[in-house]
Protein backbone atom coordinates (compact mmCIF):
# COMPACT_ATOMS: atom_id res chain seq x y z
CA UNK A 1 0.00 0.00 0.00
CA UNK A 2 1.25 3.17 -1.17
CA UNK A 3 2.45 5.34 1.79
CA UNK A 4 -0.19 8.40 1.48
CA UNK A 5 -2.96 5.46 1.41
CA UNK A 6 -1.78 3.71 4.51
CA UNK A 7 -2.71 6.93 6.05
CA UNK A 8 -4.86 8.34 4.72
CA UNK A 9 -6.92 4.49 5.46
CA UNK A 10 -5.93 4.43 9.03
CA UNK A 11 -6.68 8.10 9.97
CA UNK A 12 -10.48 7.30 8.44
CA UNK A 13 -11.01 3.55 9.89
CA UNK A 14 -9.35 5.44 13.37
CA UNK A 15 -12.13 8.22 12.78
CA UNK A 16 -14.70 5.75 12.37
CA UNK A 17 -14.34 3.89 15.55
CA UNK A 18 -14.51 7.07 17.42
CA UNK A 19 -18.40 7.89 16.90
CA UNK A 20 -19.22 4.23 16.65
CA UNK A 21 -21.66 3.18 19.74
CA UNK A 22 -19.69 0.84 22.16
CA UNK A 23 -21.95 -2.50 21.12
CA UNK A 24 -20.35 -1.99 17.61
CA UNK A 25 -16.78 -1.73 19.02
CA UNK A 26 -16.86 -4.97 20.83
CA UNK A 27 -18.14 -6.76 18.08
CA UNK A 28 -15.89 -9.34 17.65
CA UNK A 29 -14.36 -10.11 14.32
CA UNK A 30 -12.09 -13.18 15.68
CA UNK A 31 -13.82 -16.31 15.55
CA UNK A 32 -11.64 -17.04 18.09
CA UNK A 33 -9.63 -15.70 21.19
CA UNK A 34 -6.52 -13.39 19.76
CA UNK A 35 -3.61 -15.45 19.83
CA UNK A 36 -0.52 -13.68 21.48
CA UNK A 37 3.04 -13.97 21.92
CA UNK A 38 5.30 -12.51 24.15
CA UNK A 39 9.30 -11.37 23.29
CA UNK A 40 10.66 -10.87 26.90
CA UNK A 41 9.31 -11.74 30.15
CA UNK A 42 11.01 -9.97 32.53
CA UNK A 43 10.00 -8.21 34.97
CA UNK A 44 8.47 -5.62 32.65
CA UNK A 45 7.06 -8.53 30.38
CA UNK A 46 5.37 -10.42 33.43
CA UNK A 47 3.33 -7.55 33.93
CA UNK A 48 1.91 -7.64 30.15
CA UNK A 49 1.37 -10.89 30.64
CA UNK A 50 -0.57 -10.67 33.37
CA UNK A 51 -2.87 -8.49 32.37
CA UNK A 52 -3.51 -10.61 29.20
CA UNK A 53 -3.62 -13.91 31.11
CA UNK A 54 -6.88 -11.69 32.66
CA UNK A 55 -8.51 -11.73 29.82
CA UNK A 56 -11.19 -14.28 28.17
CA UNK A 57 -10.43 -12.96 24.99
CA UNK A 58 -6.81 -13.66 24.43
CA UNK A 59 -4.88 -16.65 24.43
CA UNK A 60 -0.86 -16.22 25.28
CA UNK A 61 0.09 -18.97 22.78
CA UNK A 62 4.00 -18.15 23.08
CA UNK A 63 6.53 -16.82 25.08
CA UNK A 64 9.63 -16.30 24.32
CA UNK A 65 13.18 -15.31 26.89
CA UNK A 66 16.56 -16.14 27.00
CA UNK A 67 16.40 -16.24 30.95
CA UNK A 68 15.23 -19.19 32.79
CA UNK A 69 15.18 -17.59 36.12
CA UNK A 70 12.34 -15.45 34.61
CA UNK A 71 10.93 -18.08 32.01
CA UNK A 72 10.15 -20.03 35.22
CA UNK A 73 8.67 -17.15 37.18
CA UNK A 74 6.12 -16.24 33.70
CA UNK A 75 5.64 -20.50 33.61
CA UNK A 76 4.52 -20.15 37.25
CA UNK A 77 2.03 -17.43 36.62
CA UNK A 78 0.73 -19.27 33.80
CA UNK A 79 -0.14 -21.77 36.12
CA UNK A 80 -1.94 -19.93 38.41
CA UNK A 81 -3.87 -18.35 35.84
CA UNK A 82 -5.29 -21.84 35.14
CA UNK A 83 -4.86 -21.07 31.96
CA UNK A 84 -2.98 -23.48 28.87
CA UNK A 85 1.13 -23.06 29.07
CA UNK A 86 2.68 -21.34 25.96
CA UNK A 87 4.88 -22.58 23.76
CA UNK A 88 8.41 -21.89 25.03
CA UNK A 89 11.08 -20.17 22.81
CA UNK A 90 14.55 -20.27 24.38
CA UNK A 91 18.30 -21.36 24.07
CA UNK A 92 19.82 -18.24 22.54
CA UNK A 93 19.17 -14.31 20.99
CA UNK A 94 17.50 -15.36 18.24
CA UNK A 95 14.94 -17.73 19.62
CA UNK A 96 12.42 -15.39 18.90
CA UNK A 97 13.07 -15.73 14.82
CA UNK A 98 11.76 -19.12 15.77
CA UNK A 99 8.54 -18.31 17.47
CA UNK A 100 7.84 -15.60 14.98
CA UNK A 101 8.29 -18.71 12.45
CA UNK A 102 6.30 -21.14 14.00
CA UNK A 103 3.28 -19.54 15.68
CA UNK A 104 0.56 -17.84 13.92
CA UNK A 105 0.23 -14.58 15.50
CA UNK A 106 -2.34 -11.83 15.49
CA UNK A 107 -0.45 -9.84 18.18
CA UNK A 108 3.15 -9.73 19.28
CA UNK A 109 4.50 -7.57 22.55
CA UNK A 110 7.60 -7.10 23.10
CA UNK A 111 9.13 -6.20 26.22
CA UNK A 112 13.08 -6.87 25.72
CA UNK A 113 16.02 -4.67 26.11
CA UNK A 114 16.13 -1.22 23.58
CA UNK A 115 18.57 -2.60 21.38
CA UNK A 116 16.22 -5.23 20.51
CA UNK A 117 12.83 -3.22 19.74
CA UNK A 118 13.56 -2.35 16.03
CA UNK A 119 15.01 -5.97 14.86
CA UNK A 120 12.19 -7.29 16.63
CA UNK A 121 9.48 -5.09 15.72
CA UNK A 122 10.56 -5.24 12.00
CA UNK A 123 10.76 -9.15 12.48
CA UNK A 124 7.29 -9.30 13.57
CA UNK A 125 6.12 -7.43 10.49
CA UNK A 126 8.05 -9.46 8.24
CA UNK A 127 6.98 -12.66 9.66
CA UNK A 128 3.62 -11.72 8.80
CA UNK A 129 1.88 -10.04 12.34
CA UNK A 130 -0.09 -7.22 11.54
CA UNK A 131 -0.51 -5.74 15.50
CA UNK A 132 3.11 -5.31 17.24
CA UNK A 133 3.15 -3.59 20.92
CA UNK A 134 6.41 -2.51 21.81
CA UNK A 135 7.77 -1.39 25.10
CA UNK A 136 9.79 2.09 24.52
CA UNK A 137 11.44 3.03 22.44
CA UNK A 138 11.01 1.62 19.12
CA UNK A 139 14.94 2.09 18.01
CA UNK A 140 18.06 4.15 19.09
CA UNK A 141 19.21 5.56 15.84
CA UNK A 142 17.08 7.80 13.57
CA UNK A 143 17.17 5.67 11.19
CA UNK A 144 16.16 3.13 13.39
CA UNK A 145 12.42 5.10 13.50
CA UNK A 146 12.61 5.21 9.97
CA UNK A 147 12.77 1.92 9.05
CA UNK A 148 9.99 0.96 11.30
CA UNK A 149 7.83 3.21 9.71
CA UNK A 150 8.54 2.56 6.55
CA UNK A 151 7.92 -1.06 7.58
CA UNK A 152 4.74 -0.30 9.40
CA UNK A 153 3.60 1.29 5.98
CA UNK A 154 5.25 -2.00 3.49
CA UNK A 155 2.93 -4.82 4.99
CA UNK A 156 0.07 -2.44 6.26
CA UNK A 157 0.59 -2.99 10.13
CA UNK A 158 0.06 -1.54 13.25
CA UNK A 159 2.79 -0.83 15.44
CA UNK A 160 1.68 0.42 18.84
CA UNK A 161 4.35 1.74 21.81
CA UNK A 162 3.35 1.13 24.90
CA UNK A 163 3.49 4.41 26.01
CA UNK A 164 1.39 4.38 29.87
CA UNK A 165 1.51 7.17 31.06
CA UNK A 166 -0.88 8.41 28.67
CA UNK A 167 -3.42 6.69 30.42
CA UNK A 168 -2.96 8.16 33.65
CA UNK A 169 -5.73 9.07 35.36
CA UNK A 170 -4.84 12.83 36.26
CA UNK A 171 -3.40 12.79 32.80
CA UNK A 172 -6.72 11.64 31.08
CA UNK A 173 -8.66 14.16 33.40
CA UNK A 174 -6.49 17.08 32.06
CA UNK A 175 -6.65 15.84 28.66
CA UNK A 176 -10.65 15.83 29.11
CA UNK A 177 -9.73 19.68 30.84
CA UNK A 178 -7.92 21.03 27.72
CA UNK A 179 -10.47 19.28 24.85
CA UNK A 180 -13.05 20.65 26.77
CA UNK A 181 -11.27 24.61 26.65
CA UNK A 182 -10.82 25.09 30.60
CA UNK A 183 -6.87 25.91 30.18
CA UNK A 184 -7.92 27.85 26.53
CA UNK A 185 -5.27 28.12 23.59
CA UNK A 186 -2.15 26.11 24.47
CA UNK A 187 1.27 27.70 25.09
CA UNK A 188 3.69 25.69 26.89
CA UNK A 189 4.13 22.36 27.74
CA UNK A 190 6.38 20.48 30.04
CA UNK A 191 7.12 16.53 31.23
CA UNK A 192 9.46 14.19 31.67
CA UNK A 193 11.29 11.32 33.19
CA UNK A 194 12.65 12.00 36.91
CA UNK A 195 13.30 8.95 38.21
CA UNK A 196 15.92 8.28 40.40
CA UNK A 197 16.93 4.96 38.89
CA UNK A 198 20.23 4.62 40.90
CA UNK A 199 19.35 0.83 42.37
CA UNK A 200 18.13 0.04 38.69
CA UNK A 201 20.84 0.30 37.26
CA UNK A 202 22.92 -0.97 39.74
CA UNK A 203 21.50 -4.50 41.00
CA UNK A 204 22.84 -7.44 42.01
CA UNK A 205 19.87 -9.53 42.86
CA UNK A 206 20.64 -9.57 46.17
CA UNK A 207 23.78 -12.01 45.49
CA UNK A 208 26.02 -11.81 48.08
CA UNK A 209 28.58 -12.71 46.04
CA UNK A 210 28.04 -9.96 43.90
CA UNK A 211 29.03 -6.48 44.75
CA UNK A 212 25.66 -3.65 44.61
CA UNK A 213 27.01 -1.20 42.83
CA UNK A 214 27.03 -4.47 39.59
CA UNK A 215 26.15 -3.90 35.75
CA UNK A 216 26.48 -6.24 32.89
CA UNK A 217 27.19 -9.28 33.39
CA UNK A 218 27.33 -9.86 36.73
CA UNK A 219 23.91 -7.88 37.30
CA UNK A 220 20.15 -8.45 37.70
CA UNK A 221 17.19 -7.56 35.50
CA UNK A 222 17.58 -3.92 33.65
CA UNK A 223 20.77 -3.41 35.80
CA UNK A 224 22.91 -6.22 33.36
CA UNK A 225 21.53 -3.85 29.81
CA UNK A 226 20.54 -0.52 30.71
CA UNK A 227 23.03 1.05 32.68
CA UNK A 228 25.41 0.39 29.69
CA UNK A 229 23.79 3.20 27.91
CA UNK A 230 24.67 5.66 30.63
CA UNK A 231 28.07 4.93 29.74
CA UNK A 232 27.89 5.18 25.88
CA UNK A 233 25.26 7.54 25.44
CA UNK A 234 24.04 11.26 26.46
CA UNK A 235 20.74 12.81 25.67
CA UNK A 236 17.32 12.10 26.90
CA UNK A 237 17.17 8.14 26.63
CA UNK A 238 13.85 7.80 28.11
CA UNK A 239 11.48 10.99 26.72
CA UNK A 240 8.60 8.79 26.25
CA UNK A 241 6.48 8.97 29.49
CA UNK A 242 6.66 12.84 29.40
CA UNK A 243 6.25 13.61 25.18
CA UNK A 244 3.24 11.10 25.06
CA UNK A 245 0.91 12.80 27.18
CA UNK A 246 1.64 16.17 26.20
CA UNK A 247 1.65 15.09 22.28
CA UNK A 248 -1.90 14.26 22.80
CA UNK A 249 -2.36 17.34 24.59
CA UNK A 250 -1.39 19.31 21.25
CA UNK A 251 -2.69 17.40 18.45
CA UNK A 252 1.05 16.36 17.54
CA UNK A 253 0.94 14.39 13.97
CA UNK A 254 -3.03 15.63 13.61
CA UNK A 255 -2.61 19.07 13.04
CA UNK A 256 0.58 20.16 14.65
CA UNK A 257 3.65 18.82 14.80
CA UNK A 258 7.62 19.61 15.94
CA UNK A 259 9.60 21.72 14.21
CA UNK A 260 13.19 22.00 15.85
CA UNK A 261 14.82 20.38 19.32
CA UNK A 262 17.65 21.89 21.31
CA UNK A 263 19.09 19.78 23.93
CA UNK A 264 21.71 20.59 26.58
CA UNK A 265 23.30 17.99 29.31
CA UNK A 266 24.76 18.75 32.70
CA UNK A 267 27.85 17.33 34.20
CA UNK A 268 27.82 13.66 35.10
CA UNK A 269 28.49 12.84 38.66
CA UNK A 270 25.71 11.13 40.32
CA UNK A 271 26.51 7.50 39.32
CA UNK A 272 30.34 7.93 39.98
CA UNK A 273 29.75 9.09 43.48
CA UNK A 274 26.86 6.32 43.93
CA UNK A 275 29.27 3.57 43.15
CA UNK A 276 32.13 5.08 45.64
CA UNK A 277 29.46 5.65 48.26
CA UNK A 278 28.56 1.99 48.02
CA UNK A 279 31.51 -0.20 46.56
CA UNK A 280 34.19 2.33 47.77
CA UNK A 281 36.27 4.49 45.29
CA UNK A 282 39.00 1.01 44.36
CA UNK A 283 35.84 -0.46 43.05
CA UNK A 284 36.65 -0.95 39.38
CA UNK A 285 33.34 0.68 38.21
CA UNK A 286 34.49 3.68 39.93
CA UNK A 287 36.75 4.17 36.94
CA UNK A 288 34.04 3.85 34.56
CA UNK A 289 33.12 7.04 32.69
CA UNK A 290 29.69 7.61 32.62
CA UNK A 291 28.65 9.71 29.80
CA UNK A 292 24.91 10.57 30.61
CA UNK A 293 24.63 14.18 32.18
CA UNK A 294 22.88 14.13 35.14
CA UNK A 295 20.08 15.99 33.95
CA UNK A 296 19.25 16.30 30.42
CA UNK A 297 17.02 19.56 29.24
CA UNK A 298 15.61 19.32 25.95
CA UNK A 299 13.60 21.95 23.93
CA UNK A 300 11.30 21.89 21.38
CA UNK A 301 9.80 24.10 19.03
CA UNK A 302 5.89 23.19 17.43
CA UNK A 303 4.26 24.43 14.36
CA UNK A 304 1.76 26.05 15.70
CA UNK A 305 3.47 28.08 18.27
CA UNK A 306 3.59 26.19 21.37
CA UNK A 307 7.11 25.46 23.12
CA UNK A 308 7.91 21.96 25.23
CA UNK A 309 10.27 21.64 27.65
CA UNK A 310 11.64 17.45 28.74
CA UNK A 311 13.90 16.77 31.27
CA UNK A 312 15.82 13.65 32.22
CA UNK A 313 16.62 13.26 35.66
CA UNK A 314 17.80 9.71 36.51
CA UNK A 315 21.17 10.35 38.66
CA UNK A 316 20.55 12.15 41.53
CA UNK A 317 18.58 11.58 44.49
CA UNK A 318 15.09 13.32 43.85
CA UNK A 319 11.08 11.98 44.19
CA UNK A 320 9.69 10.62 41.51
CA UNK A 321 7.83 13.11 39.11
CA UNK A 322 7.05 13.45 35.79
CA UNK A 323 7.48 16.93 36.20
CA UNK A 324 4.14 17.63 34.10
CA UNK A 325 3.00 21.46 33.16
CA UNK A 326 0.12 22.74 31.37
CA UNK A 327 -0.68 26.15 30.45
CA UNK A 328 -2.56 27.80 28.26
CA UNK A 329 -4.42 31.61 28.10
CA UNK A 330 -6.81 30.75 30.95
CA UNK A 331 -4.77 28.72 33.66
CA UNK A 332 -2.64 26.36 34.11
CA UNK A 333 -1.92 22.67 35.36
CA UNK A 334 1.05 21.31 37.13
CA UNK A 335 1.71 17.63 38.72
CA UNK A 336 4.16 18.55 40.90
CA UNK A 337 2.63 20.40 43.46
CA UNK A 338 -0.66 18.94 42.30
CA UNK A 339 -2.15 21.70 41.93
CA UNK A 340 -4.23 23.94 39.47
CA UNK A 341 -5.22 27.66 38.78
CA UNK A 342 -7.82 29.06 36.08
CA UNK A 343 -8.55 32.41 35.60
CA UNK A 344 -11.79 34.14 36.68
CA UNK A 345 -12.84 30.20 38.00
CA UNK A 346 -10.55 29.75 40.67
CA UNK A 347 -11.26 30.84 44.24
CA UNK A 348 -9.17 33.55 44.66
CA UNK A 349 -6.96 35.50 42.31
CA UNK A 350 -3.23 34.09 41.73
CA UNK A 351 -2.87 31.68 44.15
CA UNK A 352 -3.07 27.76 43.47
CA UNK A 353 -5.77 25.87 44.54
CA UNK A 354 -5.99 21.52 44.83
CA UNK A 355 -5.99 20.01 41.72
CA UNK A 356 -8.25 16.71 43.42
CA UNK A 357 -11.62 18.82 42.99
CA UNK A 358 -11.16 19.63 38.79
CA UNK A 359 -9.68 16.34 38.77
CA UNK A 360 -12.55 14.70 39.59
CA UNK A 361 -14.76 16.70 38.00
CA UNK A 362 -13.20 15.97 34.50
CA UNK A 363 -12.55 12.16 34.88
CA UNK A 364 -12.04 11.21 31.72
CA UNK A 365 -14.92 8.65 30.47
CA UNK A 366 -12.49 6.01 29.99
CA UNK A 367 -11.38 5.96 33.64
CA UNK A 368 -14.75 6.33 34.92
CA UNK A 369 -15.75 3.11 32.42
CA UNK A 370 -13.27 1.03 33.44
CA UNK A 371 -11.75 1.90 36.88
CA UNK A 372 -13.20 -1.32 38.12
CA UNK A 373 -11.12 -3.27 35.50
CA UNK A 374 -7.96 -1.50 36.37
CA UNK A 375 -7.60 -2.75 39.87
CA UNK A 376 -4.51 -4.83 40.40
CA UNK A 377 -3.17 -3.68 37.33
CA UNK A 378 0.34 -2.26 37.22
CA UNK A 379 1.30 1.33 37.31
CA UNK A 380 -1.63 2.46 39.25
CA UNK A 381 -4.31 0.57 36.50
CA UNK A 382 -2.61 2.56 33.60
CA UNK A 383 -1.32 -0.88 32.32
CA UNK A 384 -4.33 -1.95 32.07
CA UNK A 385 -5.61 0.44 29.27
CA UNK A 386 -2.74 0.32 27.03
CA UNK A 387 -3.16 -3.53 26.65
CA UNK A 388 -6.79 -3.03 26.79
CA UNK A 389 -6.56 -0.44 23.76
CA UNK A 390 -3.98 -2.82 21.85
CA UNK A 391 -5.94 -6.06 22.14
CA UNK A 392 -9.20 -4.14 21.07
CA UNK A 393 -7.81 -3.13 18.26
CA UNK A 394 -6.74 -6.52 17.34
CA UNK A 395 -10.54 -7.73 17.86
CA UNK A 396 -11.91 -5.33 15.90
CA UNK A 397 -9.34 -4.85 12.93
CA UNK A 398 -8.71 -0.74 13.44
CA UNK A 399 -5.73 1.23 14.12
CA UNK A 400 -4.13 1.42 17.35
CA UNK A 401 -5.13 4.81 19.07
CA UNK A 402 -1.46 5.14 19.39
CA UNK A 403 0.25 4.42 16.23
CA UNK A 404 3.56 3.78 14.37
CA UNK A 405 4.04 7.71 14.00
CA UNK A 406 3.68 8.70 17.22
CA UNK A 407 5.93 5.68 18.63
CA UNK A 408 8.45 6.71 15.73
CA UNK A 409 8.09 10.69 16.57
CA UNK A 410 7.86 10.31 20.33
CA UNK A 411 10.93 7.94 20.32
CA UNK A 412 13.14 9.64 17.80
CA UNK A 413 13.81 12.66 20.65
CA UNK A 414 16.64 10.51 22.16
CA UNK A 415 18.89 10.34 18.86
CA UNK A 416 18.07 13.90 18.32
CA UNK A 417 18.90 15.16 21.43
CA UNK A 418 22.10 13.14 21.97
CA UNK A 419 23.03 14.83 17.98
CA UNK A 420 22.14 18.03 19.61
CA UNK A 421 24.14 17.94 22.51
CA UNK A 422 27.19 16.41 20.25
CA UNK A 423 27.26 19.20 18.12
CA UNK A 424 27.31 22.05 20.73
CA UNK A 425 23.74 22.64 21.55
CA UNK A 426 22.49 22.77 17.96
CA UNK A 427 19.24 23.01 17.53
CA UNK A 428 17.94 20.11 15.40
CA UNK A 429 15.53 19.70 12.48
CA UNK A 430 12.79 17.65 14.02
CA UNK A 431 12.02 14.95 11.05
CA UNK A 432 8.13 14.44 10.00
CA UNK A 433 7.49 11.16 9.74
CA UNK A 434 4.17 11.71 8.24
CA UNK A 435 5.22 12.72 5.20
CA UNK A 436 3.24 16.11 5.19
CA UNK A 437 0.14 14.60 6.13
CA UNK A 438 -0.05 15.82 10.15
CA UNK A 439 -1.58 18.49 8.41
CA UNK A 440 -4.34 16.13 7.43
CA UNK A 441 -4.40 13.89 10.51
CA UNK A 442 -7.22 14.20 12.50
CA UNK A 443 -7.00 13.20 16.65
CA UNK A 444 -8.07 10.32 18.03
CA UNK A 445 -6.44 8.99 20.96
CA UNK A 446 -9.05 8.12 23.75
CA UNK A 447 -12.09 9.24 21.56
CA UNK A 448 -13.51 5.93 21.49
CA UNK A 449 -15.82 5.73 24.34
CA UNK A 450 -14.22 1.80 24.90
CA UNK A 451 -10.86 2.29 24.09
Amino acid sequence: MKRRNFLKNSSLAAASVAFMPSANVFANSFASNVKIGIIGVGLRGQGHLDLLLRRKDVDVVAICDISDYMLNSAKEDITKSGKKMPAIYTGDNYAWKRMLEKEKLDGVVIATPWEWHKPMIVGSLEAGVKYVGSEVCIGLSLQDHWDVVKAAERYSAQVMMLENVCYRRDVMAVLNMVRQGLFGELIHLQGGYQHDLRDVKFNNGNNPANSPVEFGAKAFSEASWRTEHSVQRNGDLYPTHGIGPVANYININRGNRFVNLCSFSSKARGLHNHVVKKGGENHPNAKVNFRLGDVVTTNIQCANGETILLQHDTNLPRPYSLGFRVQGTEGLWMDVNKSIYIQDKSPKSHQWEPAKEWLDKYDHPLWARWSKETEGAGHGGMDFFVIHAFIESIKNSKPTPLDVYDAATWSAITPLSEQSIALGNETIAFPDFTGGEWMYRKPVFALNDSY
